[in-house]
């Protein structure tokens, strides 16, 4: 048992190093095409609004203004247990640093759901958050 895990975690950390660098690729190079990364019902929370389904989210996406993404810190974890069965299923936790329309770079966190559809990644929940300065807390 034991070993099994530790090999889930290994995959999970490379798992995650490919499908961020794709994924923000996509995201910021070919925003196009970043709905065939989600799956059909996938769910994207972004700063607090949620988007169901690849099509709504694709057109969220597209209405963004142009980013560039930089990645700083990167985690994964396999999920395991009876939710997930024999289905594949890794967490992705990422933070970095993001620009819109050459504005100033923002920090943010994303974390994803990631689950194999035979021999692709797809994205069954994406929580994305750009980190505001909270201005006096009292």
């Amino acid at each position: 048992m034991e070993q099994d895990l530790k090999t889930k975690i290994d995959q999970a950390c490379r798992t995650a190093e490919e499908f961020t660098k794709l994924y923000y690729e996509s995201l910021d190079k070919r925003r196009y095409l970043i709905s065939r990364l989600y799956l059909d019902t996938a769910t994207l929370i972004w700063n607090g609004n949620g988007i169901e389904g690849k099509d709504n989210i694709q057109k969220f996406w597209t209405d963004l203004p142009p980013s560039d993404h930089s990645v700083f810190t990167l985690d994964a974890q396999p999920i395991m247990g009876p939710e997930v069965a024999d289905q594949l299923t890794f967490l992705v936790k990422v933070g970095g640093q993001v620009k819109y329309d050459d504005k100033t770079s923002k920090p943010f966190n994303q974390s994803f759901l990631i689950a194999a559809m035979g021999d692709k990644w797809k994205i069954v929940s994406d929580c994305f958050r750009v980190q505001e300065a909270i201005e006096n807390v009292n």
